[in-house]
């Protein structure tokens, strides 16, 4: 893509669903794949937003100290839950690029495709489940030594 130029992407009918019979990773599979990740990054900002919200209107310290420490361990809660959601969305963006750069869809350590089933439950799956496994046995296994 050359300055200036803007990205086209291909529309999608509204009840559209990848299939293994198509060709992988083909336009209109890529961007069912981008507006899924899309609406999923913003459901996330959403959530975060409301939760800043409601962080701010709550500023009134609590008299009771048993009613202090349920505040302060929800507090805590929500601001744990929105970090990994900031983790998360790092991933979605990182999926993003992955579409862009033309590499969405494929395991990072075979090449081979990740498979839509798995990509439809976790798009931003970097990984084929045989790949996925195969990490995850050597991390218990590094971890036992």
């Amino acid at each position: 893509m050359k300055n200036g130029e803007a990205m086209t992407y291909p529309l999608l009918p509204p009840d559209y669903k990848p299939t293994e019979k198509e060709e992988f990773m083909n336009p209109q599979m890529r961007e069912y794949f981008r507006q899924k990740l899309l609406n999923w990054r913003a459901e996330l900002l959403k959530e975060s937003s409301e939760t800043l919200h409601h962080l701010q209107e709550e500023t009134v310290p609590e008299a009771d100290v048993t009613d202090r420490a349920s505040t302060e361990t929800d507090r805590f809660t929500e601001l744990r839950t929105r970090d990994r959601e900031r983790k998360l969305i790092a991933k979605i963006d990182s999926a993003l690029r992955r579409i862009d750069d033309g590499v969405y869809g494929y395991c990072e350590d075979t090449g081979e495709p990740i498979g839509i089933k798995r990509l439809d439950a976790r798009p931003i799956a970097t990984l084929s489940i045989e790949a996925q496994e195969r990490h995850e046995r050597m991390e218990r296994t590094q971890r036992e030594d």
